[in-house]
């Protein structure tokens, strides 16, 4: 399908629910529907050095997974080395989590690709500064979202607490992800199909959200694996929808 550039704004319900693998699966997908797609981790908490370089786990997952390689510096504006919260991260190295550096970025980066995946740090409402959170950095990039759910026990609450919190914020939800994380969970299925109903409906006359795949437990599975579970056409409708196309 014909599309134009898009980008959105991946957060999830806690962290450690593979938010990073689904947005590497996000950013394969977007690359077989014929996009030219780069991944942009404005803030990285934990880092290693290897040969005078340092890296990111969850960035260098992303890079791998891009068809669009963005300078590091442009990719993660922010990487600091404590694998800590990023507000106690940022106050041990001396650093100031600056909104605009990374919307700046945001729009470099999306002069040099057709779509741009930006995902946030853990959970919607981490801490960056005494002030602001991840979701206020959602809300600087004017960017709607992409909910990653990590199929496991209390995930339905989790699930509805933070789409509520992402519509509060005036943000638009282009979809949600179930990402099967505990494999012994019991009544996955279930807990789907409440989930698809709920976050489907539509509330204040807002159009609900819909579900973009089940990832299934896959141990050493890859990127593209997992893409072959997400449905990048109706993530790319309800991404020309949000922006009135």
């Amino acid at each position: 399908m014909s599309v134009a550039k898009v980008s959105f704004f991946v957060t999830g319900t806690d962290t450690e629910i593979g938010k990073t693998f689904v947005s590497a699966a996000l950013l394969r997908g977007l690359t077989h529907a014929g996009l030219r797609a780069a991944a942009l981790k404005p803030i990285a908490a934990g880092a290693y050095e290897r040969d005078g370089v340092w890296h990111n786990e969850d960035a260098d997952q992303l890079d791998a997974a891009a068809s669009v390689l963005l300078p590091p510096e442009m990719r993660t504006p922010f990487l600091l080395k404590e694998p800590a919260a990023p507000h106690i991260a940022a106050a041990l190295e001396g650093v100031t989590l600056d909104m605009a550096r990374i919307v700046d970025s945001h729009r470099a980066a999306c002069e040099l690709a057709d779509a741009v995946v930006v995902e946030g740090v853990g959970g919607f409402r981490v801490p960056l500064t005494p002030t602001e959170d991840t979701a206020d950095l959602a809300v600087a990039l004017g960017l709607p979202v992409v909910l990653v759910v990590g199929m496991r026990l209390g995930c339905i609450s989790h699930a509805l607490l933070t789409a509520e919190a992402i519509a509060a914020r005036g943000l638009k939800i282009a979809g949600w992800v179930a990402n099967r994380i505990d494999p012994n969970m019991t009544f996955p299925e279930e807990n789907i199909d409440t989930l698809r109903t709920l976050l489907g409906a539509q509330s204040g006359g807002q159009p609900g959200a819909p579900l973009l795949g089940v990832v299934p437990h896959m141990r050493g599975a890859s990127a593209d694996d997992a893409a072959e579970h997400l449905n990048i056409d109706t993530l790319l409708a309800r991404l020309a929808a949000a922006a009135g196309r």
